[in-house]
């Protein structure tokens, strides 16, 4: 029986995981909605909150089609590839001191793998469409997340140096006394910035730019299949707010109340951020989107590993 409990943790993180989306879904919409002086959804359900449902329902009844000039299987599998990735990035967040999944002495390192494959669901799909839209979105997207991925992975090499540990749990321990966005705030900025790149958000969605590719690289899909790409960027939206927590907002770490609730109240406090500069930022031109991640952050991200090596070393 002693897988009971490891078993009982990942079935109840998977459930609630894989239901969080239908609230952050009527979360964006509202938040949305009175950002920019409309209603929002207010129809089915109290307040709309029955909206979610009706689309995902929606969903499930329309028809599952697979254009016959498609490659078939490698169609079908792209976008199980995003979600099973995030899935398995959830497995080393440490919710609290004694709610995780796996403590991997490597966690970080696991996360940015994980984050680097999700290239290939985006890459698969807009190539196995056959259609100029998709394959242009999902180069797009190719040179995008590799893009981006670097000064993301560079933006926490400052908090591996003054935690001295790749381990998530290490890291937030070290932040008891001071949380690193306050000694980290530079690092802060560039890993907030790199991972809305990486999710595919506003105002870097040029992988699926409605007004110039349709919808770029799931142009062809429907159903079920839409859907799951459509569920694997909300659930990249609760692992960045969940891992900007433990890299830099102290994890569970808060006075009086419980850890899990600190921890949510954190991650939500980032996720509602991505909300809110969807409804303020206009969408990039792709040459200015390549601009600013290899001139603006690679410099600083490479700037703010000097900084911290030298207060570190300067601190001993």
């Amino acid at each position: 029986m002693i897988w009971l409990l490891p078993a009982i943790k990942v079935v109840t993180i998977l459930v609630v995981l894989l239901n969080l989306p239908i609230g952050l879904i009527w979360l964006e919409r509202r938040l949305l909605a009175g950002f920019q002086d409309r209603y929002g959804p207010n129809r089915v359900g109290p307040l709309g909150l029955l909206q979610p449902l009706a689309d995902a329902l929606k969903l499930m009844m329309k028809e599952d089609w697979l254009p016959p000039f498609a490659d078939r299987y490698v169609f079908i599998i792209a976008p199980c590839i995003v979600v099973v990735t995030v899935l398995l990035a959830f497995g080393t967040i440490p919710f609290t001191a004694h709610i995780r999944i796996a403590d991997f002495n490597v966690g970080l390192l696991f996360f940015l793998g994980m984050a680097s494959l999700g290239v290939y669901s985006i890459v698969l799909a807009g190539w196995s469409s056959n259609s100029k839209y998709s394959l242009v979105g999902g180069l797009r997207a190719a040179a995008q997340m590799i893009s981006y991925e670097l000064p993301m992975g560079l933006s926490v090499v400052g908090v591996v140096m003054l935690a001295g540990s790749f381990r998530l749990g290490d890291i937030v321990a070290a932040q008891r006394s001071l949380w690193f966005c306050i000694s980290q705030p530079v690092g802060l900025a560039i890993f907030l910035t790199a991972t809305l790149a990486e999710v595919r958000r506003i105002p870097f969605d040029l992988p699926e730019a409605d007004s110039e590719l349709v919808s770029g690289y799931h142009t062809e899909y429907s159903s079920m299949k839409f859907a799951l790409f459509y569920l694997g960027e909300y659930l990249d939206l609760v692992l960045i707010g969940c891992m900007a927590t433990v890299l830099f907002l102290g994890g569970w770490q808060g006075p009086w109340l419980p850890g899990l609730f600190w921890f949510a109240l954190k991650a939500g406090a980032v996720i509602v951020f991505f909300m809110l500069v969807r409804g303020v930022l206009p969408r990039f031109r792709f040459d200015q989107l390549m601009n600013f991640g290899w001139k603006v952050l690679m410099p600083i991200s490479l700037l703010n590993i000097l900084v911290t090596g030298c207060f570190a070393l300067l601190s001993r």
